[in-house]
C-alpha cells in the first residue's frame, strides 16, 4: 500500500484510531497527528497508555477514550500495533480495518488493509509521510506529538538513523519548535516506584554469557522498561524483564546497538518463541515484547536460552572471520 492509498481510505470517514495496550508515545503521537489531519476521528486506548504518553496527552490536551463502540464508526484504524493481541482487549474488529505499523510483520493482520514499513524507527515517521503525501499541513501540536514518538522510539536518538533525524529536523523547522521544547516534551521525573522497581530488578536478575556477550533476565511486577534500562546500565548486552498478572505474563526485551550490529534480533527471538508457545511477540531488533497466557519465569528462561544460542552462533562466526583474516606463517614470511 502507498501513502496516497492510505490517505484516500482515511479521508472524510468518521473514524476511531486504536493504539496498543499500555500505549507509548509513538502510538499516541501517531494516533493524535492522524486524527487531527483526517477528521472526524476519536482516539481509543483499549488498555490504557503509559506514563510518558499520559503526561504528553495532558500537556497537549489530547482526548483519549477508554471505551467506545466500534460499530459507531465508518472506519477503524489501528496504529503502531503488530498484532490484534497487543490491543489487550477482546474487540470485534471489522474485516476492513486500516492497520499502519512499523514492526516486523507477524502475519496476524492478514486480510486487513495493512500498511507497514519496518525500516522506520518510529511509526510517527510513516504518519508524517501519509499526512504530507496527502497535501495536508501539520499543525504545531501534531508536530510535537510526532516528535515525541520519534524521540521515545529512538531512545532519544540512540537508535535513530539518518532518515529519522531528517524527519525530526523537518518537523522542528516547519512547526517552529525549539529543540529544548522538543526534548522537554517527553522528559518526566523518575518517581520512587519506578526507581524501586529498577533496583529490585537488578537484585532479582540472573545472567549468563558467551565470550564478551552477557544476557540478563529478571522478574518484576511493573515498570519493565525502566528495569530493562537499569540492567543494561549495569553491564548486560541483552535483557529481558517479565511480569505476571494472574495467568497472563508480559516480557520486555532490550539489546544494545552493538549486539544488533553483531546480529541479535529481538523481534526474531520473541517472534519465534511466540509461534512455539502460541503467545504474541514481536517488535524491533533492539527492542521487543511478548505477552500471553503462561508463566513469566518459564518464558524468561526460554528467552535466555534462545539468546545464548544466538550468542554462540555470533561467537563461532567471529572466530571464523578472525581466523580467515589472519595471515598465514608463509604469507608473513
Amino acid at each position: 500500500m502507498k501513502t496516497t492509498e492510505a490517505a484516500d481510505i482515511l479521508r472524510g470517514k468518521k473514524k476511531v484510531i486504536l493504539v496498543h495496550g499500555n500505549a507509548d508515545m509513538d502510538a499516541l503521537g501517531s494516533a493524535y497527528a492522524l486524527a487531527n489531519a483526517f477528521p472526524p476521528a476519536d482516539i481509543f486506548a483499549p488498555a490504557g497508555v503509559d506514563r510518558v504518553a499520559r503526561m504528553v496527552a495532558d500537556k497537549l490536551g489530547m482526548k483519549v477514550l477508554e471505551d467506545c463502540d466500534l460499530s459507531d464508526y465508518e472506519l477503524v484504524t489501528i496504529v503502531d500495533t503488530s498484532s490484534p493481541d497487543q490491543l489487550q482487549r477482546d474487540l470485534a474488529l471489522p474485516s476492513d480495518c486500516l492497520v499502519i505499523d512499523h514492526h516486523a510483520p507477524t502475519g496476524k493482520w492478514d486480510g486487513m488493509r495493512f500498511f507497514c514499513d519496518d525500516t522506520r524507527v518510529a511509526c510517527c515517521e510513516i504518519i508524517k509521510d501519509i499526512i504530507e503525501g496527502a497535501g495536508i499541513g501539520i499543525d504545531r501540536k501534531s508536530g510535537l506529538a510526532l516528535i515525541g514518538g520519534m524521540l521515545t522510539d529512538s531512545g532519544h536518538f540512540q537508535f535513530s538513523d539518518p532518515r529519522m533525524l531528517h524527519e525530526f529536523a523537518d518537523l522542528l523547522e516547519k512547526c517552529q519548535i525549539p529543540m529544548d521544547e522538543a526534548l522537554q516534551l517527553t522528559r518526566a521525573p523518575v518517581n520512587m516506584s519506578e526507581r524501586v522497581a529498577a533496583m529490585k530488578a537488578i537484585g532479582r536478575s540472573k545472567f549468563d554469557r558467551v565470550g564478551d556477550m552477557i544476557v540478563a533476565v529478571s522478574f518484576g511486577s511493573s515498570f519493565e522498561a525502566a528495569s530493562c534500562r537499569a540492567l543494561m546500565a549495569s553491564g548486560a548486552d541483552v535483557v529481558f524483564v517479565g511480569s505476571q498478572r494472574d495467568d497472563e505474563f508480559r516480557i520486555s526485551g532490550r539489546a544494545s546497538q552493538e549486539m544488533v550490529r553483531r546480529g541479535i534480533r529481538l523481534d526474531t527471538i520473541l517472534g519465534d518463541l511466540s509461534h512455539e508457545t502460541e503467545t504474541d511477540g514481536g517488535g524491533h531488533g533492539g527492542a521487543a515484547g511478548m505477552t500471553g497466557i503462561g508463566d513469566a519465569e518459564a518464558m524468561l528462561h526460554m528467552c535466555m536460552m534462545k539468546t545464548m544460542d544466538e550468542f554462540r552462533k555470533i561467537k563461532t562466526q567471529m572466530e571464523a572471520e578472525s581466523q580467515s583474516g589472519d595471515p598465514s606463517e608463509e604469507d608473513r614470511d
